[in-house]
Parts: C-alpha cells; structure tokens; sequence
C-alpha cells in the first residue's frame, strides 16, 4: 500500500528564505497556534475561503460556553481546527489525547499569563493531529484581583445561613422593644412634668385669689388664721326680725346672722316663751315685750339676755311677707305638713302639701309660716317661720343694688334703726351664704320657765351669737343672772329688785331643782371679781360667797340663791 506521507517541509526549507509552502501544499498557509511541553511552536493550518465560511457557520451553530473564559481579559483562547485530510498515520505511536490535552493547557495558560518560552531553535512545523472528539472543559475559576492574597488567608469570610438571619431577626426585634420602652418612659416623665406644671399653675391661682381675697391665712385682716378665727373674736351682724300674723294674730321672732368672719349665715329662732326684762327692769317674754314694749325695747331686752348687739329691726308683717315671696319668684322647700287653705271648706284639698321641694307661692308661703297644728308646740311653728325665710334668701338677689329694689318694691315702712339701702345690702350677703350652702337654721333651746338651758349656752348663745365672748361697754350695766335655790318663791323676785335699783341688768336664771343651804356668787374673768363682790353686797352675801367660777352664759356675774338668802 502507498501510504501517503505528510512532510511539513516538503516544499522547501522554510528556513531557507524560500516558499515554505510551495510544494503540494502550497495554497495552505499555517500560524502557531501554541507550543508542546518541549518549548517546540504547534501550528495550525489555515484553511481555504469556502472552509472558513464552513467553520464559520459551524461555530455560530455550537455553544459558546466550549472554549469561552468568562474571566479572561475579553479574548478567547483560539481552539484548534482539524482537516479532514490529516492521516491518523502520520503521528506513529504518539498518544494523541495526551497531546491534545497537554497542548490545550498550555495554550490557555500562556494566553492568560502571556507567557511564551524560549526558543531554542526555529519552530518547525508540526503535521496536526487528527480531529478526535473534544472532551469537557474543566471548570475555571476566576482569578484573584490581586494575586498577591490568597483566599485560605480570610478566616472571617463565612457563608450566611438561617440561624445568623434568626439572630439578626432578633436583634432587631429586641432593639424596637427596647426603643418602644424608651419611648414609653420619654412620655411618661412627659405626662408627670406636664402634671406638675398644671398643678403649679393651680396653687399658685388659688394662693393669688386667698390673697386678692384677703383670705390668705398670715395675711388676713380679721384674724390671722382659720383655727385663729374660729378661737378670737369674730364679727357678727345681727338683726332681728318679728313676722306679724295681722290675720290671726301673734308673733314670730327671729335672729338674722351674719358672720363675716367665718363667712356664714345663720337664723336663729327665737321662741316666745323666752324670759327677758321689760324697760322697768321686770321679768315678761318675748312675745309680751314685742307687743308692749316696741322695737326698742325688745331689741335691748334681746341684747341683754343674749350679750349680743343686734343692730336693727325689721318689722315684717304677713301681706308683705306674700308680695315679698312673690317678687323672688315662689320658693321651693321641704314642708313637714299639709296646711289647709284657711278660706277653703272642710274636706278640699289642703293649700300646701306635705313633701320635699314643694314651690310654695306667697298665700301659701304665708300659710305655711304660721300655721301651728292643734296639739302642736309653739317650736313647730317657728320652725316652719325659720324654713320660709331661708327659702326667701335662697331665691332673694346676690347684688345689693338688685336687693335693695326687692325691698324698696314691698313699700313698707321700715323701722327707723334700719334703712332699706341697710336692709338690701344685709340680705344680699345672707343670700350669697344660702346659695353657697353656708347657711343653717338654729333654735334658741328654752326651759319651761323661760331661762336659757345650758345647751343653749353652749350651742347657740356662744357658738352663733358670741354672747360668751361679747365685752359690753364699759357704761353698759352688769348683767346678773340670778338663779333661785332657796326653796322660797318670793325670794328670786326680792333679789330682782335689790338688782335692778342697784344699776344691775337682772337675768332670770329660773328655779334650781334642789334646795341647797349656802349662796353662791360666781365670775368667770379675773377683772369681774371686783363686781361679783359689789354684787355679793347688794344682797346683803358675805364676801366669802364670792369665788371664780362658772357663770351663765348671758351673764357677766352669776348668782345662786340658798337658804341663806334673807328676802327681809
């Protein structure tokens, strides 16, 4: 067989400065497309024009991935075309994988580092190998950027995974709770300044409205404090009123207070039982004294039983208690009975009803005022008096000038020791004290015979009228209350009039419950013992009666007559 052999030099020495090619192959051209493991060039045959465009159209048809370096420089590294014409002959025992693999490595690695050994010799030309089946490329990796660091030396590279996104979760989920709890606390502190602002703004509105007020304690003109005030002395003013039934006949009287002191409003009643001097210096009652004596004289009568200073009359009689109910609008109060209508006939429907908040008009208001039930005391009575004038005060006007017109409107004639200006203005303070809830109702507490009971003492007579602690003038006369224990009924008159034509205020003390055998005379202040002693005297006690003590209430000197007494 004529084998057919491949001589790469057969058409001249390439060396020689000839055609290399110009032998059988002639129109073939070759490039060295790399070198061998000996340094020796491998070369490639160029083929013809219409075997380009085959190769061509073949590669456009293949993947580009075979051959292709991501991570080279942009440039591909040439792979190596076979001929067809090749014979597999030519290359004898040589293993030709090998070869291809070995020539294929070193071909991407001289492209990538741009490495070209040393030639020893002229290249010569080398038959190619004969086309065998391309195997995979093994996988590259891209090259470090800098090749001076390798990655092993990193030790703090890790790979991300679900515990360390669980661990980030919860960071974040206790850094919010932390932040809310801060927030809460930022407006916590927030909210208690504010408070604390708002409160400070209140105190010291309060202590500037004490202290425009003059109530201010420290600063007050009356008394120095509130325990001061209610111990010292306060002011009072009193006036006393008398309704006059002109229908049925009869009086009711009653104490007006105002205290501006402890800034409260009182009505003290007044029954008619109660034991007074007439002018003569002669035991009567209230009621007797109102009818006989007059304004004048029950008012001092009222002053020296009491201690107090009661600064005017007002004469109020039944029809301008109905216009003055009338002018306020009706009032509204608690009745405790039903008042038939006195015009009506037996068995109609009563005028006032029992029951709470009942509007009473003027008639019924008048009705209500005097009316005393058959078996009824004459407390019951006052007390329906007392009701009727707070409810007036409660509806009455708060302005003095608006009051004063109320008053001026009933068209009565005043007594002269009180002016309707004077009038008008007293009862709109009262009103201000009714509507404040700052005012109260009192009954003066009186024995059966007319004399003041301890109680009375010491709830009323001290505690609402200051009787107690009311010095009377230095030219007013010393009140003697005088108590009889001797067993003998006449001796209390005796001792009554050896008083008064002394220049002494006789008080009627009543009878003791017991006889006792010695008299007694008794003064509570030390600068009263000079005029318990001339009281002693007067009737005709030994100084050794005499001795500080308690006395009455309404009395600057007390006595306590015994069996000793000698009426003669």
């Amino acid at each position: 067989m004529n084998d057919r052999q491949y001589d790469p030099y057969a058409g001249g020495d390439p060396y020689a400065g000839g055609d290399p090619y110009a032998g059988e192959y002639a129109a073939d051209q070759y490039q060295v497309v790399g070198y061998d493991e000996y340094g020796q060039p491998v070369y490639q045959q160029v083929p013809h024009a219409a075997q380009q465009q085959q190769q061509q159209r073949q590669q456009e048809q293949q993947p580009q991935g075979y051959g292709y370096d991501p991570y080279a420089t942009g440039q591909q590294a040439p792979v190596p075309s076979y001929d067809s014409s090749y014979d597999s002959g030519s290359y004898g025992t040589y293993d030709q994988q090998q070869a291809y693999q070995q020539t294929q490595q070193q071909a991407v690695h001289q492209t990538q580092t741009g490495w070209i050994p040393q030639q020893s010799r002229q290249a010569e030309p080398q038959p190619e190998p004969e086309p065998q089946p391309m195997p995979e490329p093994e996988p590259r990796r891209a090259p470090d950027r800098d090749p001076a660091y390798e990655t092993q030396q990193f030790s703090f590279i890790e790979e991300p995974d679900e515990e360390s996104e669980d661990v980030i979760d919860w960071l974040k989920f206790t850094e919010s709770r932390t932040e809310r709890r801060e927030e809460a606390k930022r407006r916590g502190r927030s909210r208690v300044v504010a408070l604390v602002v708002v409160l400070a703004l209140v105190i010291a509105g309060g202590v500037g409205y004490l202290w425009y007020a003059g109530k201010l304690p420290g600063l007050s003109d009356d008394a120095s404090g509130d325990g001061a005030a209610a111990a010292g002395p306060q002011n009072r003013d009193v006036i006393v009123v008398h309704l006059h039934n002109t229908k049925g006949g009869g009086t009711s009287t009653a104490l007006l207070v105002n205290n501006t002191t402890t800034e409260r409003g009182t009505t003290v009643l007044l029954p008619n039982s109660l034991s007074v001097t007439d002018d003569e210096g002669a035991g009567t009652t209230l009621g007797k004294s109102v009818d006989d004596d007059g304004s004048t004289g029950t008012r001092e009568a009222i002053d020296s039983l009491l201690g107090t200073q009661v600064e005017g009359t007002w004469r109020l009689d039944t029809p301008y208690l109905n216009n003055l109910v009338e002018l306020v609008g009706n009032i509204d109060i608690d009745t405790d009975a039903n008042v038939p209508d006195p015009k009506a006939k037996k068995g109609q429907a009563p005028l006032v009803k029992k029951g709470e908040q009942q509007t009473l008009s003027g008639p019924m208001a008048v009705a209500y005022a005097t009316y005393r039930a058959s078996g009824e005391t004459e407390t019951a009575q006052l007390d329906r008096f007392g009701q009727v004038m707070q409810g007036v005060l409660r509806k009455l006007s708060s302005d003095p000038q608006a009051a004063t017109t109320t008053v001026q409107s009933l068209a009565q004639i005043l007594d002269p020791s009180l002016e309707e200006k004077d009038l008008g203005a007293f009862l709109a303070k009262l009103a201000d004290r009714a509507k404040g809830g700052d005012y109260s109702t009192r009954l003066l507490p009186v024995q059966q015979d007319g004399t003041l009971s301890e109680k009375a003492g010491a709830s009323v007579v001290k505690d609402v009228l200051g009787g107690a602690v009311k010095n009377p003038d230095k030219d007013a006369s010393v009140r003697v209350g005088v108590k009889n224990a001797s067993g003998s009924k006449g001796a209390g008159q005796e001792a009554r009039i050896s008083l008064v034509n002394g220049g002494y205020t006789f008080v009627d003390g009543g009878a003791g419950s017991t006889a006792q055998a010695s008299s007694q005379v008794t003064y509570a202040e030390a600068d009263k013992k000079t005029q318990a002693t001339e009281v002693a005297k007067t009737l005709g006690l030994p100084d050794s009666a005499v001795s500080k003590g308690r006395t009455a209430p309404n009395a600057d000197v007390s006595v306590v007559l015994g069996r000793d007494y000698d009426a003669g």
